[in-house]
């Protein structure tokens, strides 16, 4: 006699993932960036409040600011060297000592030597570059591949939330300490951000990295001609091992260059980024000032803008926090070339809130941009390179502003405020949207996601 089989028990559904912000590991690495942050904000506004007492000139200030920015842009490519060579955990530990050892170092020069202030700013910048991309490295050792991208919104609403609250809790300290003791609280906030974090490691133990090796092992058997299958496995094979022994630091940096041209999406990118920040950015921190005197008459359009500007990238990073868009590239790219809203909006005789609106969309927009860049970034990139490919990433975004802010302010003079800003926009909505269309630009990968796969569309 048949039997009929015993139904099986209905499988219980998977629990949802814990929130990365219930991760104490992350939680601390969050608390690390928010601190410097804030630091890296703080500054230059200390700085200014030491002009206005008479403490330091505005050729000296202007000096002091040089030397940090020359700073950072001298480490941030050291840094990502470093960072991939040791341990993420540490190049942040040192390099962010180094930055809070600056602060008593600009005390002490603060009206009795411009050259010891220079040599402390260039230190601090030094810190705050060498740390980026080991802070960009160890969010991707610490936190699990499913919620990097929530991660990374809350990295960047730290950020944004400190270049809103910073220079306010700095005004409003300012009426209690004097510029000395609010240069030394700087130096303590670089060692909250040197000792907060934990060490990484507990995405690279689930995720040590196999994934990635796979992609990279996979694509250089695509263009292998003669035995691709022993090409692939050797590949394989040096990923699980490890790496070769070490070379020098001028090849391992090129190194990090090759395997940032192996993603065709992530040179598209930074096009697209040398268009918005040295054009379209440039262009709009010159002419905001020019135009909220001269066209409004208040310097309440500048404040508002700005303010509405950061406003905007927080909520951007808020909605992508959750939001997984089925071509993220394209996505992201449309979110960047948003910005061009902002000079467009200088350009017309508009009402003031017109333009207050155009940079909260700019904004938005931004971060929209920002947060699946750096988690594709994440996902994409060899493990083992990704902090020297984040620091290509860090240069051009911080690089090119003062050359962008160098050549804006003659190209105003010569051919009027109006005509320049009509070339910045073009170019924040053009090249954005011819980057999209080169190939692996659509989902920031080379292939589409897998539920992307799924539902038929193509890639």
């Amino acid at each position: 006699m048949a039997t009929t089989p015993a139904p099986t028990a209905a499988k219980s559904p998977a629990p949802p993932p814990r929130s990365v912000l219930r991760d104490p590991a992350f939680l601390r690495l969050w608390a690390g960036t928010t601190a410097s942050g804030l630091a890296t904000w703080a500054l230059p506004f200390v700085l200014g409040l030491a002009v206005l007492h008479r403490d330091l000139g505005a050729a000296g200030l202007g000096l002091v600011l040089a030397a940090r920015t020359a700073g950072f842009l001298a480490a941030v490519t050291v840094g990502g060297v470093l960072a991939d060579r040791h341990s993420r955990r540490a190049v942040v530990l040192w390099s962010a000592l180094a930055a809070a050892a600056a602060a008593p170092l600009l005390a002490a020069g603060l009206g009795r030597s411009l050259a010891l202030m220079t040599f402390a700013a260039a230190l601090a910048g030094a810190g705050q570059g060498a740390c980026r991309p080991a802070f960009q490295a160890l969010t991707a050792e610490t936190v699990e591949p499913g919620q990097r991208q929530q991660a990374n919104a809350a990295m960047t609403m730290a950020v944004r939330g400190s270049t809103l609250a910073g220079p306010t809790l700095t005004a409003l300290l300012a009426a209690f300490l004097d510029v000395r003791t609010l240069l030394l609280a700087i130096g303590a906030l670089w060692l909250v951000a040197a000792l907060a974090p934990d060490q990484g490691g507990a995405a690279a133990t689930a995720d040590p990295g196999a994934e990635a090796c796979a992609r990279q092992a996979a694509a250089e058997a695509e263009v292998t001609t003669e035995q691709p299958a022993k090409g692939m496995a050797a590949t394989t094979a040096e990923c699980v091992t490890g790496p070769s022994p070490r070379i020098g630091f001028r090849a391992e940096f090129l190194e990090g260059i090759r395997e940032a041209r192996r993603h065709p999406w992530f040179l598209a990118g930074l096009a697209a980024l040398i268009a918005v920040i040295a054009l379209g950015y440039s262009a709009t921190s010159v002419a905001l000032p020019l135009i909220s005197r001269d066209r409004y008459g208040t310097e309440w359009v500048l404040a508002a803008a700005m303010t509405a500007y950061t406003v905007g990238a927080l909520g951007g990073a808020l909605v992508i926090a959750r939001l997984r868009p089925r071509s993220q590239g394209w996505a992201a790219f449309a979110g960047l070339g948003a910005y061009g809203v902002a000079p467009l909006s200088l350009m017309l005789p508009v009402h003031p809130v017109v333009v207050v609106a155009a940079y909260a969309v700019a904004g938005i927009g931004i971060e929209l941009f920002n947060v699946p860049w750096f988690t594709a970034t994440q996902r994409e990139v060899a493990p083992d390179k990704l902090a020297r490919v984040s620091s290509l990433d860090f240069l051009v975004s911080y690089g090119l502003a003062p050359i962008g802010l160098a050549l804006i302010a003659p190209a105003i003079d010569r051919f009027g405020v109006t005509p320049v800003l009509a070339a910045c926009a073009a170019a924040c909505f053009l090249v954005p949207a011819a980057a999209a269309l080169v190939p692996t630009a659509r989902h920031f990968a080379r292939t589409a996601p897998a539920e992307t796969r799924r539902d038929g569309s193509p890639d």
